[in-house]
């Protein structure tokens, strides 16, 4: 009785080991039960997540949180958009919604991706509601019941940039 209580408060490494290789003996190991064991030094003070998915998922917070879009569908290809933007935003790791102000500012300049965007996004109505779209062709009327239209596509993300100009504006005024 006297050695297992000596053997308890003074802890043996080697008797330890001995231990953990008979318990683990004929074990096959996987891939996560190595990543488990160095775990504790593997990710200490590190996101198991990669920047580029955690900035993506800023950005797709940032846009639910501000765009005014009542049937989704806006938010949704722009919430895929973001997804397929890796490049753009790697070049703002620092600073994300530069990115997306990049890509606004782009699709805004230039009617072309403004007209896809809007194509996209009456495809996109039509599968979450079941309906058929009402496409926006260009210098033609839209029709009535067209939500996305090119003009009303156009205003939310003037207002998205706006935000996020004025989001932007502190910080640029503390680096000057």
């Amino acid at each position: 009785m006297a050695a297992d209580t000596q053997t308890s408060n003074n802890p043996d490494p080697d008797r330890d080991r001995e231990i953990f290789l008979e318990a683990i003996a004929g074990r096959k190991f996987t891939l996560a039960d190595v990543i488990g064991q160095a775990g504790g030094d593997f990710l200490k003070g590190e996101s198991p997540v990669p920047k580029l998915v955690q900035l993506k998922t800023e950005l797709k917070a940032f846009l639910r949180e501000e765009l005014q879009d009542s049937s989704g569908a806006l938010l949704l290809v722009l919430q895929n958009d973001v997804d397929e933007a890796d490049a753009l935003i790697s070049q703002s790791f620092e600073r994300p919604l530069v990115a997306l102000q990049k890509y606004l500012e782009d699709t805004l300049a230039h009617p072309e991706k403004l007209y896809e965007l809007v194509r996209q996004t009456d495809f996109r109505w039509g599968q979450l509601y079941g309906s058929r779209p009402h496409f926006n062709t260009p210098g033609q009327t839209p029709h009535p019941e067209d939500e996305y239209t090119h003009e009303s596509v156009k205003q939310q993300l003037e207002y998205l940039l706006g935000v996020i100009k004025k989001r932007l504006a502190p910080a640029e005024q503390q680096e000057s």
